[in-house]
């Protein structure tokens, strides 16, 4: 199990906010969510994720910043992990057959042709 999959659901709804804007304060935190605990409990949260080594802290003006310790993408990688298990029983084919069948999954011919390689250098491996 990956490290980002044993934090708790408030650990990991800040540390989604924090990636999509690349770092945050305690107030940008708690606008980013949707059902937002007290700004107490979010200030803890950010402290335990310090400890955790998954966010780093420095000091703007009178408030800290918090930014991840990890990149990005293995971040997305390990949270859409956690989708296919939770949500396909595993299987990203039918993870990527859910989302082509949306109406948001409206992809560019240079995403479609990235895909379609993906897809030709999957089969020619095995994978």
């Amino acid at each position: 199990m990956d490290e980002y999959e044993r934090l708790s659901r408030r650990e990991r709804q800040i540390m989604d906010v924090i990636y999509a804007g690349g770092e945050a304060t305690a107030t940008e935190v708690i606008q980013g969510m949707s059902d937002p605990p007290t700004r107490t409990a979010v200030r803890t949260l950010l402290r335990i994720l310090v400890e955790k080594e998954f966010l780093n802290q420095r000091k703007r003006g009178r408030e800290l910043v918090y930014k991840p310790t990890r990149a990005r993408r293995r971040a997305g990688q390990s949270a859409l992990n956690r989708v296919v298990q939770t949500f396909f029983d595993g299987s990203l084919g039918q993870a990527v057959a859910a989302h082509l069948a949306g109406n948001h999954a409206d992809l560019s011919d240079e995403e479609l042709k990235r895909l379609a390689a993906l897809i030709r250098d999957a089969r020619k491996t095995g994978n």
